[in-house]
C-alpha cells in the first residue's frame, strides 16, 4: 500500500493543508482544541479525509513540533551562522531573524510553550530546541571573539530579550522596535553598529515598508 504521507494532493486536501490548520488551531486556541472535528470544519473537508495523511492526531501533533523546530529554531542557527564582518552584523543577523518574523514565528513559540506546561514530553522538546538556539548564539559570539563565559552570558541575553517579548505579548510598532535596536546592540554586543551597520540592517525590512504604503 502507498504511505498515506505521500499523497499530497487532490480532494482529500493535503498534507500541508492539514498540518496549516492546526498550527493555527494550535495558536488561536491551544493544543486540545486540535481535533480531527475541528480541522476538517475550518477545511472544510470530511475527517476521513485527514487519515490518508497522518494516522492519528498524535501523529499530527509529532508533526506540528517537527514544523515548529524547522519554522523557529532552524532560522536562528542558520542566523547565527551567516557570513559577518563584525561582531555586531553577526548580532544584528540574528536580531533580524528574530523579530522580522519573515520565518522565526513568535506565536508559534508562545502556542508551543502553552502545550509544553501541559505535557512533560512536550516541555522536554521545548528545552531542547532552546539550548539549540542558545547554543547557536553562543558559537557565534566564540567566533567572534568572546571567551565561553561571556559568549554565554550574551547568548542568552539575547534569546531571553526575545523570550521577554513573546511571553509578554509586546506589541511594539515595528518601527520603534528597529529605532532601539544600537542601544540592544550596546548592551547585547558590546558596541553600537556603525552607521554602514545599521543602513544595512534597516534596508532588510523594506518590506515593511511596502506593506504599510
Amino acid at each position: 500500500m502507498t504511505d498515506p504521507k505521500t499523497k499530497t494532493k487532490g480532494w482529500r486536501g493535503s498534507r500541508e493543508a492539514w498540518l496549516n490548520v492546526a498550527k493555527d488551531i494550535l495558536i488561536d486556541q491551544g493544543e486540545s482544541a486540535v481535533t480531527v472535528q475541528a480541522m476538517a470544519k475550518r477545511l472544510k473537508l470530511s475527517r476521513t479525509s485527514f487519515y490518508w495523511f497522518f494516522q492519528d492526531r498524535q501523529d499530527v501533533m509529532q508533526a506540528l513540533l517537527d514544523l515548529w523546530a524547522d519554522t523557529n529554531t532552524k532560522p536562528i542557527q542558520d542566523a547565527s551562522n551567516a557570513y559577518a564582518e563584525t561582531m555586531v552584523e553577526a548580532v544584528l543577523n540574528v536580531t533580524y531573524t528574530l523579530i522580522s518574523e519573515v520565518e522565526y514565528d513568535p506565536r508559534f513559540d508562545a502556542a508551543i510553550r502553552g502545550w509544553a506546561i501541559q505535557s512533560a514530553d512536550v516541555n522536554a522538546r521545548l528545552i531542547t530546541e532552546d539550548e539549540k538556539r542558545v547554543d547557536a548564539i553562543r558559537q557565534m559570539m566564540i567566533r567572534h571573539g568572546f571567551d565561553q563565559v561571556e559568549a554565554d552570558v550574551r547568548a542568552h541575553a539575547i534569546y531571553l530579550v526575545q523570550l521577554g517579548y513573546t511571553s509578554m505579548q509586546i506589541k511594539e510598532d515595528w518601527q520603534n522596535r528597529i529605532a532601539r535596536v544600537p542601544y540592544y546592540m550596546r548592551t547585547l554586543a558590546g558596541l553600537s553598529p556603525t552607521e554602514a551597520e545599521f543602513a544595512r540592517f534597516r534596508a532588510k525590512f523594506t518590506h515593511l515598508d511596502s506593506a504599510n504604503e
